[in-house]
């Protein structure tokens, strides 16, 4: 018998349409950001011809901007499933306001550490993991901000983006601005990387689908992880933490 019984699995529907549909919105979008930023902060392509007669940069000038609107309500909607999605994706899985999530923290943490041969038994995401999603959208908004305060420039005047450049004297100038957004924008793509690496590692320690849940939403765990209050712990050994 191997080392995960594979036989004793519930399939539970954890990631609902809106939360797969926007996480995937938003890791797409941060890479086209990524990528058009790069760009437009040390433009790396030479195009033939006068500079009036190309409009290369502003291709990716529109690219950048029309991204960040999606990437923007992406944000949105999966703030408003915190409030509005079944258990596993509501706030309080982000924030450990719950004695079970306090209770899990450590134990998960010396999972990741290496202490532990298994993670706690948590069907969405763990304490740990949902602290950190906790910065990310922390990370979220203040790109959001940065980059509206940057875009703020160009705007019409009476738009309502153009309200976003009295933010920028605030922080020490719109060269601070810059800076910040940049900052952030290695921030987010380190976490994509960890983001991977900890979904796999999850997803082939616990064989519980994972990675395979982002697509279509169910997961397979075990039996004595599923607790109706959804707020208790059950540890591998099948104790009960209140």
């Amino acid at each position: 018998m191997s080392a995960v019984d594979l036989t004793r699995r519930v399939q539970v529907y954890v990631w609902e349409v809106p939360v797969r549909v926007s996480h995937w919105l938003i890791a797409l979008s941060i890479v086209v950001l990524a990528m058009t930023g790069f760009y437009i902060g040390r433009p790396f392509v030479t195009v033939a011809g006068p500079a009036g007669e190309s409009f290369f940069m502003g291709w990716v000038k529109v690219i950048h901007s029309y991204t960040a609107y999606v990437f923007i309500t992406a944000v949105l909607v999966r703030l408003i499933w915190m409030f509005s999605g079944n258990k596993y994706a509501r706030w309080d899985k982000f924030l450990p306001v719950h004695p079970s999530r306090r209770h899990g923290l450590w134990p998960t943490i010396k999972f990741y550490l290496f202490g532990m041969r298994k993670p706690p038994g948590f069907v969405g995401h763990n304490p740990v993991a949902g602290a950190t999603y906790t910065l990310v959208f922390g990370l979220y908004f203040v790109a959001i901000l940065t980059g509206l305060t940057l875009r703020s420039g160009s705007a019409d005047v009476g738009s309502p983006i153009a309200w976003f450049g009295s933010l920028a004297p605030l922080v020490g100038g719109v060269q601070v601005v810059r800076w910040i957004h940049h900052g952030v924008m290695w921030l987010l793509l380190g976490f994509a990387v960890h983001h991977v690496y900890s979904a796999i590692l999850m997803s082939t320690v616990e064989a519980n689908a994972t990675m395979e849940s982002i697509f279509s939403g169910y997961k397979f765990v075990p039996p004595e992880d599923l607790v109706h209050s959804g707020y208790r712990f059950i540890n591998r050994k099948g104790q009960l933490d209140e």
